[in-house]
């Protein structure tokens, strides 16, 4: 299992046009086959750091994904409106392993 960890610099005036650009994916992702952990915006502290969590197989897993949402219409509508609207200046991504499992069998206890 992977995580991937997408950071977004955002306009600190366009909060509003991330939340829906969030909320679209809430319904894009899951649909194409990621475990989305969720969207989150900027609440205190920087005003224009923003993060998209979600969990797949692979890297193989990944480009699959990535081939399904760009063929979703949603997910083809929500890159147009990011492109039009001009909200995110910067997204980075990071695939990240989680090592600390033991971590997850203790919680169970």
């Amino acid at each position: 299992m992977i995580t991937c960890v997408i950071r977004y610099e955002i306009d600190p005036f366009a909060k509003e046009e991330f939340a829906t650009y969030a909320r679209n994916w809430g319904e894009a992702i899951p649909r194409c086959g990621a475990d989305l952990v969720g969207y989150f915006a900027p609440h205190e502290g920087s005003s224009t750091t923003a993060y998209g969590i979600y969990h797949l197989e692979s890297l193989a897993e990944y480009e699959a994904y990535r081939a399904r949402l760009a063929e979703d219409p949603l997910g083809r509508e929500n890159y147009q409106f990011a492109a039009s609207e001009k909200f995110i200046i910067r997204e980075d991504r990071l695939f990240l392993k989680c090592v600390s499992t033991p971590h997850a069998a203790r919680a169970v206890r």
